[in-house]
């Protein structure tokens, strides 16, 4: 049997959830916004999940518990990246929406003077992702996300396969018909007797340990999260907002998950000039 983690999962997963998720492989993938490493991991029950990432070494799984800070993890990678003795120097917070208690950049204090990886925990969404769909702005995260990270050079993707916040693709749809009948989002999954969030977040644990994360600037408008990231012992140093993909079909499931859910949005995205989706 597999070694479980020894930090604690939070109180609210069930014993299926909490099963261990092991690394099964890794291999290059070539994109149209550069190279990444793709890795594949998976649990007792067969759940899949892929991880992209962009700079980042897998370490030794032994030294995976070692409580040293994340810039002396990474140590090595940062003096072979600035052989000349250059340092790069954090970017200027770009978080106007930012209301979390988490420091900016230039409140934060760093040896190396290397940020924290950028990190993007993104559940599956089909008809976002794939069909480009105006009814969310999923697929548009995920695109903004993937160039961030290659811009960065230094970050990773948590794809998690959580499709329709963890209802599934057939319920997913269900819901788009009550919605439709002009429901919201989060009341078409409660009238068909769903959670209106289903999705958990211990996965991520193993993931991001399978390359050395400790320290991370999380890319998300979501304050769940935050939460679950730092139970499962991450530290957050700086929250990324990500509103990207607006359109007059998408605002009003937006201003449900600011009103209802919580995320850290616009107070009035009706003021929003929307633009076509090839130039944002």
């Amino acid at each position: 049997m597999s070694k479980q983690s020894s930090t604690p999962l939070p109180q609210s997963l069930t014993p299926l959830q909490q099963s261990t998720y092991h690394f099964v492989s890794q291999a290059k993938l070539p994109t149209a916004y550069g190279e990444f490493d793709i890795h594949v991991f998976e649990n007792d029950a067969g759940q899949e999940h892929v991880m992209l990432t962009c700079g980042l070494t897998v370490v030794d799984r032994s030294q995976i518990q070692t409580p040293q800070p994340l810039q002396d993890n990474f140590a090595n990678v940062v003096n072979n990246a600035n052989a000349n003795n250059t340092t790069a120097v954090n970017p200027p917070n770009t978080d106007p929406l930012n209301t979390t208690p988490y420091p900016t950049a230039d409140q934060r204090q760093s040896p190396i003077r290397r940020p924290a990886p950028l990190v993007r925990i993104h559940s599956e969404c089909l008809t976002g992702d794939a069909f480009a769909s105006l009814k969310c702005d999923c697929g548009a995260q995920l695109d903004a996300t993937m160039q961030a990270v290659q811009e960065s050079g230094y970050g990773a993707i948590l794809y998690l396969r959580q499709e329709g916040r963890g209802i599934g693709l057939t319920n997913k749809i269900r819901a788009y018909a009550l919605q439709d009948q002009g429901h919201d989002t989060l009341d078409a999954n409660l009238l068909l007797g769903l959670p209106a969030d289903a999705r958990t977040y211990e996965m991520c644990k193993p993931m991001l340990d399978h390359v050395g994360i400790q320290k991370l600037r999380l890319m998300t408008n979501n304050p769940k999260k935050l939460r679950y990231l730092e139970d499962l012992g991450f530290e957050i140093v700086e929250r990324i907002p990500l509103v990207v993909g607006l359109n007059a079909l998408n605002v009003a499931y937006l201003n449900t998950k600011r009103e209802r859910m919580g995320h850290y949005l616009s107070d009035d995205l009706s003021l929003v000039t929307f633009k076509p989706i090839a130039e944002q």
